[in-house]
């Protein structure tokens, strides 16, 4: 099928999960959309334990299979999932709703798919290290989801735009080595230019560096985005 063989470039990434259960009822949902990668970052529980297993039903083979890693591994694109919102003045946190990001996934390229610990979610720091931002609309009152359900709510939304074959499947996207290159060279650029204070400069990084996540470059763009950025340096 169509969907699981575009499923394999995405993986759910799970930050420090505590609770053996989560991660089992994480295997399930996944399992549930046709998505089969799953990574670990230091977890602070067993993957194989019994509760796990129990919890995993018929996303057994996603819990076995389930990579455990020390640190965010790497990828093209790594898209941030968060409850806490921000403002246009906190620009690490201002996200995109699930159904917008089943519109602009790319088509190609690993993806990872970021979900923090239980509770306290994912730190300002491990946002930075994502692309974007992606936040499920939920109550005001209550606007923290169970792990589980936030996983199956983004797996939805992004089987819906999977389960169809892209009309750019042939474009090819910028890697993640390409537009890391581009931030060096936007960064060369920036300091030709005189900021009131260090903290306007910090702020113009973090809005182009959320523009290029965002938008998905095209190689052809990022490389000619390169050329413009070395002429200004």
């Amino acid at each position: 099928m169509l969907l699981q063989v575009s499923c394999k470039m995405i993986s759910i990434i799970l930050i420090e999960p505590r609770k053996s259960g989560n991660v089992g009822a994480v295997a399930r949902a996944m399992a549930n959309f046709g998505f089969i990668n799953l990574v670990l970052v230091n977890p602070k529980c067993k993957k194989n334990s019994k509760e796990a297993i129990k919890r995993a039903k018929h996303g057994i083979d996603v819990l076995k299979k389930a990579k455990v890693v020390k640190r965010f591994p790497k990828m093209d694109t790594l898209i941030a999932t968060t409850a806490m919102l921000g403002t246009d003045y906190n620009i690490p946190r201002s996200p995109i709703s699930p159904e917008q990001l089943n519109k602009i996934i790319p088509s190609k390229g690993k993806i990872g798919i970021v979900f923090g610990r239980e509770g306290p979610g994912l730190t300002n720091e491990e946002v930075l290290a994502c692309d974007f931002v992606c936040t499920i609309p939920s109550s005001k009152k209550y606007p923290t989801l169970n792990l589980s359900h936030a996983v199956a709510l983004v797996c939805y939304e992004l089987s819906k735009s999977l389960s169809t074959k892209k009309v750019s499947e042939h474009i090819l996207l910028a890697t993640k080595t390409e537009k890391d290159q581009l931030m060096k060279l936007l960064n060369n650029a920036l300091k030709k230019i005189t900021f009131k204070t260090p903290q306007k400069k910090e702020t113009q990084i973090k809005v182009w560096k959320r523009m290029i996540g965002k938008s998905f470059l095209t190689k052809r763009e990022a490389y000619a985005l390169m050329g413009f950025f070395k002429k200004l340096a």
